[in-house]
């Protein structure tokens, strides 16, 4: 943004009302001369007495009226002798109190902040400052103007105080320095800055397009941007195909650096059917691992259990179950061999043959842990085996180092207490995520996955289900029966149509799947809005609140989640003066909203109704937002029979739900699911998605919309592309690389 498209304001801080150390997030009083007013923003050790120059936009609080939303800010020191002391009675530089700064202003005078700077040891020349304290004083003053160069130094170039903070924290004092020799350093790990913005700022200081740091930096971003569409490695010949592209160098340059870059260890290469391919490392190293650990595991099964036919005979007996022969043998082969993939679409019995295993396995005095990759998808298998399941990420401990990476408390030093895991919906589970399960696991645990290869692959990137069905390293049991029952439900008989590369049969008039045509997206979302507001809820007692959920293919658009939301929340949650509400990263959220949390938080505390309290909030929980706290800009979400409370920060992890994308609801099942389908992008038009969205619903499915999209839909069976080294490891039977 423009600094001319900014309000000014600029005036001395007044107080400190809040701040987050972390972040920097702070909330001041600032005097312009004429009125104090209150600012907030990214403002790391902004002190009393300072002037500041602020550029941002003043914004309207529910709460807290008119405030200054900074964006930018240039930090002036105070030089005159009241201003000094009331700059160091703040508190901002620790180890100086108030009695402290009234001393050393005495002694210095305007100088005081000049002495502190250039002249540390000095300060010994005050009663009760010892040279050790002159010291720490020092030191930290030397950290604050620091931090003060940086904000500075990167204001000029148009980076925020957020992102100053960062690299500030990454490297310190040598931050400045560190970025002028190398402004790329700014796409590093962890900034969350990016190639673009960094190329913008080195084109302004009139460096080369040829530099060899932009040529590298350019071919990480290629990498890390290939992770986003599931890639955990690219052919060396697209690689450099796209920087050329991307760059506008020549491309013995970007070879000569990307040889550089393999001798410095910077990447990883493998060769593929004489084909070069590029890993960054710790994908490599991930996908390297799990090859080796899997093939330990299946080289190495438990001894064998010769009682195992007698006692899936009993369980028979019990349950008045008689298993189909592929179901039997897939008990048989998790039993015997110690690991087993288990694969099959809906009702084929996937969950039978899971609860024979999981039984076996306890009468044989085996501890046996369930996981799942999201929250909804671990209680859904709870509720089908009738025992405990939790997400891979709680199963390991998780611990986030920041926002974004996790470290896990279960590890090779610290395995698991498991004789067997189960992990369900293999398919939503990304490499960086099973390699940290493997790690996980103790030498002899038996492994058991279950998944459905025909549902979208994993967000993250790898793909794990279908390598490891395709190395042949481990028994696979594919179950294929539909059984008669399961038939008799039109949603099974149409997804397994679907999967099959036919159009599903859309001319019912009862049953539990039902197609309403439109020629228009006016149309479409008409009729999604009535079978929402009166329809369903009229017809079969269901509500958007309990049974219905709205499934799109993307968020943009006008039958995208967004639009949509948008559109249910005024119809079925209306602005009103009883209901409060709080604007959230530009989303309203009103109280009576039904909302989803969109990235597991292990932090977020929540109270059942019994009174039990914990802490936790999973990626794809749904509940309704209850209760909001205009004052204090808290909220609280209620999920079934918990109450989960979030400040405005944490609030950044919710969404509406009345509308969730199919790629969201994956792990998840709803009684009915309405699907608008009409003339979507090509990207989200194929049949894997298609299928997901179909298989989401229980007991209803509704498609609304063109039956050439649906056909359109069924006839593309694009499975896309993946590169990984995952399935090659696998054959290549590599040991043990830790």
């Amino acid at each position: 943004m423009e600094e001319k498209q900014l309000d000014q304001l600029i005036g001395s801080v007044e107080r400190i009302v809040f701040r987050n150390e972390d972040n920097g997030w702070t909330v001041i009083e600032l005097d312009d001369g004429q009125e104090l007013h209150k600012v907030v923003g990214v403002l790391p050790m902004v002190g009393v007495g300072e002037t500041l120059r602020l550029l941002g936009g003043w914004v309207e609080h529910p709460s807290f009226g008119v405030q200054f939303r900074a964006e930018y800010c240039e930090r002036h020191l105070p030089t005159d002798e009241d201003a000094i002391l009331q700059y160091l009675s703040s508190g901002a530089v620790k180890g100086i109190g108030q009695a402290t700064a009234i001393r050393i202003v005495e002694k210095f005078g305007s100088s005081a902040l000049e002495v502190m700077e250039k002249e540390p040891e000095r300060l010994t020349e005050i009663k009760g400052i010892s040279p050790a304290k002159a010291q720490k004083i020092a030191e930290e003053y030397a950290a604050q103007f620091g931090l003060r160069e940086v904000l500075l130094a990167f204001s000029g170039y148009g980076l925020t105080p957020g992102e100053a903070l960062r690299c500030w924290k990454k490297w310190g004092a040598s931050t400045v320095e560190r970025m002028r020799q190398n402004p790329y350093l700014l796409c590093s790990s962890g900034l969350y800055i990016g190639f673009e913005r960094a190329d913008q700022i080195c084109m302004g200081m009139d460096r080369p397009a040829d530099d060899p740091n932009r040529v590298e930096a350019g071919l990480l971003y290629i990498l890390r941007h290939n992770l986003n569409n599931g890639h955990t490695c690219l052919p060396a010949d697209k690689l450099c195909e796209t920087a050329v592209s991307l760059l506008g160098v020549e491309p013995g340059m970007v070879a000569e650096v990307l040889d550089g870059m393999l001798a410095a260890f910077t990447v990883k290469e493998e060769l593929f059917d004489e084909r070069r391919f590029i890993f960054l490392n710790h994908l490599h190293r991930a996908e390297k691992y799990c090859a080796a650990r899997i093939r330990l595991i299946g080289g190495f099964p438990p001894l064998p259990n010769r009682h195992i036919e007698e006692s899936i005979d009993r369980i028979e007996r019990q349950s008045g179950i008689t298993y189909a022969a592929q179901q039997r043998l897939a008990i048989v082969e998790a039993v015997e061999k110690g690991a087993l993939i288990l694969t099959g679409g809906p009702g084929t019995g996937k969950t039978t043959a899971l609860e024979a295993i999981i039984a076996i396995l306890e009468q044989m005095g085996e501890t046996v842990a369930i996981a799942a990759p999201t929250g909804r998808a671990a209680k859904r298998i709870a509720e089908l085996t009738g025992r405990e399941a939790k997400t891979i990420h709680r199963l390991l401990e998780v611990q986030w180092e920041d926002e974004e990476t996790p470290a896990f408390g279960r590890n090779e030093k610290n395995p698991l207490d498991a004789d067997a895991v189960v992990v369900d919906e293999l398919s939503m589970v990304d490499v960086i995520l099973f390699e940290s399960l493997l790690r996980a696991l103790k030498t002899g645990c038996r492994l058991i996955l279950v998944g459905d290869t025909d549902q979208l692959p994993a967000v993250g990137p790898g793909c794990v289900l279908h390598d490891l069905m395709e190395s042949g390293v481990l028994p696979v049991v594919q179950l294929t029966e539909v059984f008669r029952q399961a038939m008799e439900s039109h949603i099974v008989s149409n997804a397994h149509r679907i999967v099959a590369g036919q159009m599903p049969e859309m001319a019912f008039r009862d049953g539990d799947f039902f197609f309403l045509s439109q020629d228009s997206v006016q149309g479409v979302t008409q009729t999604v809005l009535d079978l929402c507001s009166y329809r369903l809820p009229g017809k079969y007692g269901y509500t958007v609140f309990n049974g219905i959920q709205v499934l799109c293919p993307g968020r943009k658009g006008e039958l995208g989640t967004r639009e949509l939301n948008r559109r249910l929340q005024a119809l079925l949650n209306p602005e009103s003066e009883e209901r409060r509400e709080l604007t959230v990263e530009g989303t309203t959220l009103r109280v009576g909203d039904k909302v989803m949390h969109i990235r597991n938080n292990y932090d977020i505390g929540w109270t059942r109704d019994d009174g039990e309290i914990g802490q936790g909030v999973f990626n794809g929980d749904i509940g309704v937002l209850e209760d909001i706290d205009t004052r204090e800009s808290t909220l609280s979400v209620r999920y079934e029979d918990r109450v989960a409370f979030y400040t405005k920060q944490e609030a950044q992890d919710l969404e509406l739900a009345y509308a969730a994308t199919v790629h969201k609801s994956q792990g998840s099942e709803f009684d009915a699911v309405i699907l608008p389908l009409y003339r979507n992008p090509p990207m989200l038009c194929y049949r894997n998605l298609l299928y997901t969205a179909v298989t989401r619903a229980k007991s209803l499915l509704i498609i609304v919309g063109s039956r050439a999209t649906v056909a359109e839909m069924v006839n593309n069976n694009r499975k896309t592309l993946r590169y990984s080294g995952l399935g090659r490891f696998l054959q290549q039977g590599e040991e043990l690389g830790l």
